[in-house]
């Protein structure tokens, strides 16, 4: 069956299989537990056939050589709550960082959201509750780390400082893949931030960052969707078109990702729809743990080369595009595609190592001497420091220097010669022209 033939009959299961459900944005509402109706397939678990990202991205495919197992995705959010079935035996581990969390990051943070972390852990890699039953996330046999942070009034810690503690944390305790499933809605981000996803990627481990959402107010991707070297995900809607609320848009964008009719298990194990990019990320993860699982040998950069060379481009577009990167991401394409390896990140030109070079600290550590052999050679002159530019419309000093000043000094040189040869030939032709014993006259 084709996705779109697919995405029609999910749709109507969806339906009529979620009735009284709340839809959310970045914290979903916890909301009665779908109730079954007829489908095509009277057996088929209502809410298991509602997860229509598992068939149409390819998930339940890439179920046939991998379900996770032996990869740790750590997730950076609210806290993922110890209560729902199909969590069991999912959170391997966990800390707070807010201050006001409990030691094993189990207790959900924040007084309006706190169910966000819950959701998203149980997308990336809840357990079901049985074979065919109950919610089942994308990586079911992978493990979580639950490291709560609060947003806000909510949290005893500021949230900047929340944020390198809970990367380096993960790190340390065995992470392979970091889902961040929200947004600062700026650009840049605090010094203190980078040593921590430096740690992260010189340890190998992929982070994946949700683009954040039109409706709660991010017309742009923002921190730490601007870091380099994060996996960016957009979203989309059932029928894998940008959504207009549940995303946003920016160049960091990878892929895209369903984002709208999302299932999720909520603290008090309730099943709910909630919208956002916030969902679309942990899809992304828990497709990351199944490449990691089913390729240990690959590194970071390749597991996030397999996810973007193989996912579907959308037509009209030209990847990597500013709505949904290089395409909708494919699950069994990503684990069993034969895929050429790289040697760097493929979303980045400038390493965060290299950047935080650049533009933290001015090229404060210089390149060592080159030798050859055992002969050192003499480093260039320093660079003379750069001058205040000007208007646009004028050149600047350097170019004065380095361009224009020597090509007028050969131009005027050459228009002086010039001017000679044609008064020397003027010159000849007159006298040439003359007649004999007769002088010419000049008008006036």
């Amino acid at each position: 069956m084709t996705r779109s033939g697919r995405l029609l009959r999910v749709s109507a299961i969806l339906a009529g299989a979620i009735a009284a459900a709340f839809v959310m944005t970045a914290a979903a509402t916890p909301g009665p537990t779908p109730a079954a109706t007829a489908t095509p397939d009277p057996e088929a678990d209502p809410i298991r056939a509602a997860e229509y990202w598992l068939d149409d991205y390819g998930i339940t495919e890439a179920w046939k050589t991998t379900r996770g197992k032996g990869v740790t995705i750590a997730v950076i959010d609210t806290g993922i709550a110890s209560g729902p079935a199909e969590l069991d035996g999912a959170v391997a581990g966990g800390t707070d960082v807010s201050g006001v969390g409990s030691a094993d990051g189990r207790t959900p943070v924040g007084a309006q959201d706190s169910s966000h972390g819950t959701l998203v852990g149980s997308v990336a890699a809840a357990r079901g509750t049985g074979a065919d039953t109950g919610f089942i996330g994308v990586a079911p046999e992978a493990q979580l780390l639950s490291i709560s942070v609060g947003f806000g009034a909510s949290a005893a810690v500021p949230f900047v400082d929340q944020v390198p503690e809970a990367i380096t944390w993960a790190v340390d305790h065995g992470a392979d893949i970091i889902n961040l499933s929200w947004t600062t809605n700026t650009l840049t981000w605090d010094e203190s931030w980078d040593e921590a996803f430096l740690h992260a990627f010189e340890n190998d481990v992929v982070i994946v960052v949700a683009a954040g959402n039109r409706g709660a107010g991010t017309r742009v991707v923002g921190a730490p969707a601007t870091i380099p070297g994060v996996l960016v995900v957009g979203g989309v809607d059932e029928n894998g078109k940008a959504s207009v609320e549940a995303s946003t848009q920016g160049i960091t964008i990878g892929v895209a990702a369903p984002s709208e009719k999302l299932l999720g298990v909520a603290p008090d194990g309730q099943v709910v729809t909630w919208n956002g990019t916030s969902g679309a990320a942990p899809i992304v993860a828990g497709i990351a743990a199944l490449i990691r699982s089913a390729h240990p040998q690959l590194d970071a950069d390749n597991v996030i080369n397999r996810i973007i060379r193989t996912a579907d481009p959308v037509p009209g577009t030209t990847p990597p595009d500013p709505e949904y990167g290089y395409g909708l991401v494919d699950a069994a394409e990503a684990v069993s595609a034969n895929v050429a390896a790289v040697a760097d990140n493929p979303l980045v030109d400038v390493e965060l190592k290299e950047w935080i070079r650049i533009y933290r600290r001015g090229d404060a550590q210089p390149a060592p001497t080159p030798t050859i052999g055992e002969v050192e050679v003499p480093p260039l002159p320093p660079a003379e420091p750069p001058t205040e530019a000007g208007p646009p419309w004028l050149p600047s000093p350097e170019s004065l220097r380095e361009g224009t000043l020597p090509l007028v000094a050969v131009s005027a040189a050459g228009i002086l010669v010039t001017l000679g040869l044609v008064a020397v030939v003027r010159r000849i032709r007159t006298a040439r022209s003359r007649p004999s014993g007769h002088t010419q006259s000049r008008s006036s």
